[in-house]
């Protein structure tokens, strides 16, 4: 498992897509691909309210990611300090094999290079200590770059916090 993770706090999120436009800008990602994809869900009936869910589709950087296995190249790979997949440009032929075993289609067609391209947490960034680009973008502050298993303590810390709340609330 990769040691980071992009969270969407879908109680902040707009629908904006402005995490979608700064990776574009950020990566220079060529017309018809994206790096991360937002997608819309929705409406679902609320509380008696429409509403709208979003999520932020990144790669998931796999702990065995099924792109990198797929590629005949060793051009798809995964960092073994921090599990960052990427891939590296010079050795990419173009055949495809990583965009069909992701079962996510994560890796996306680069049809000016000729070459697959994808998410890598804009890794440049990260190796300078910053968040990528997507997560800077937010202009709700929804997508945060977090470690998965301090994610999951997060959570499950603000759930038993709010099953606490609401038993107090009612006694």
């Amino acid at each position: 498992m990769s040691n980071y993770f992009i969270k969407i706090d879908q109680d902040r999120c707009i629908g904006c897509k402005a995490c979608e436009v700064h990776c574009k800008a950020t990566n220079n990602v060529p017309t018809g691909a994206k790096l991360g994809q937002h997608v819309t869900l929705g409406p679902i009936n609320k509380n008696d309210r429409a509403k709208y869910l979003y999520l932020f589709m990144p790669c998931f950087h796999c702990e065995q990611p099924w792109c990198v296995s797929a590629c005949p190249t060793g051009a798809m790979t995964k960092r073994e300090e921090d599990g960052i997949v990427f891939v590296k440009a010079e050795l990419c032929v173009g055949c495809k094999a990583c965009i069909v075993g992701c079962p996510w289609k994560i890796p996306q067609w680069d049809m000016v290079n000729g070459r697959a391209i994808k998410c890598d947490y804009c890794r440049d960034r990260v190796d300078q200590g910053k968040k990528p680009a997507c997560v800077t973008a937010c202009t709700t502050h929804a997508l945060s770059f977090v470690n998965p298993n301090v994610a999951s303590n997060q959570t499950r810390e603000n759930y038993a916090a709010q099953v606490l709340l609401s038993g107090a609330e009612r006694a």
